[in-house]
């Protein structure tokens, strides 16, 4: 069997140095969903090459994910990682396993799809489907010849059961590249509520020397573009030394956007933001430099 810690030689050879000893605002502005659909994927991709979105991760499960992973071949210098996906929730845009259904049954619902909710998957799907199916999404992503960073996760879904947080954890160092992983600090305690993974646990993770985020930031008020922007304005105002991690979603504003999410206005707002001249002047203002998943491998 190939060793798949050579997948990605720079990164599973890096230090365990801490990426914030300078003392600097780092800021990884990362585009989750990827692949999901058209709208996303060209939202991601021009953000990415014109704009100031520092790192993406892609759905392999997802309808439109070989457009997103042809881009990516053709820019393999893009902080691109794996959005590991066990829930399907769009009402009438669902997407299925990777792995053949008959080893994952516990990850499908009555409908033939993933479940829609973290709950019902955490209910019904045993530790093994979801280490098959993780397993199935990395080995597809490598058979697209998509040089992934990093792993991290839709919905939280790998937060959801320690079991769960243990597979995921186990695939990052198997693989070789880093996993979105919060410091056991009060800042990202809210992040945790109500998941079944404890800081005693990040803890251990990280007296393990595992890569760790000083903030993990999921989401921000506001739904049109002038909240959003004001929002984000805050927030870059606010950041403190370390590496922070703020998670965004982007889309186009056209039709296939609007009919499969009722929150395209906030991907939309969140494209228009991070796209312009003002987040663009506020990160310079504030001494905010943009980061990425590859260089807290290397940090």
């Amino acid at each position: 069997m190939m060793n798949r810690r050579k997948f990605i030689p720079a990164l599973a050879a890096a230090p365990l140095a801490a990426a914030a000893a300078d003392g600097r605002k780092h800021l990884i502005v990362h585009a989750d969903d990827a692949g999901m659909c058209h709208s996303a994927n060209a939202a991601t991709m021009e953000a990415m090459e014109k704009g100031l979105v520092s790192s993406a991760s892609v759905m392999m499960p997802c309808p439109w994910v070989q457009e997103f992973t042809e881009w990516a071949r053709a820019h393999p210098e893009k902080d691109i990682g794996l959005h590991l996906t066990l829930t399907s929730e769009w009402r009438c845009y669902r997407w299925r396993p990777v792995a053949p259904q008959d080893r994952v049954r516990g990850l499908i619902d009555r409908e033939g799809y993933m479940w829609r909710d973290v709950r019902s998957t955490a209910t019904n799907a045993k530790a093994e489907e979801i280490e098959t199916e993780l397993r199935a999404q990395i080995e597809r992503a490598r058979q697209y010849g998509v040089r992934f960073t990093h792993l991290d996760s839709h919905m939280g879904t790998v937060f959801a059961r320690p079991d769960y947080f243990e597979i995921y954890v186990k695939l990052a160092e198997e693989y070789g590249v880093p996993c979105m992983l919060p410091r056991p600090n009060e800042t990202n305690a809210a992040n945790l509520k109500g998941y079944p993974v404890t800081p005693e646990m990040l803890r251990e993770k990280e007296k393990a020397g595992l890569k760790m985020l000083d903030r993990l930031v999921t989401g921000v008020p506001g739904r049109k573009p002038e909240e959003r922007r004001e929002s984000y304005l805050k927030l870059i105002a606010g950041l403190k030394p370390g590496v922070t991690k703020l998670i965004i979603h982007l889309a186009k504003d056209d039709p296939e956007i609007r009919a499969i999410t009722n929150n395209w206005e906030q991907r939309w707002s969140d494209f228009l933001f991070w796209t312009s001249d003002d987040a663009r002047r506020a990160l310079e203002k504030h001494g905010v430099e943009l980061y990425t998943y590859r260089r807290l491998a290397g940090s």
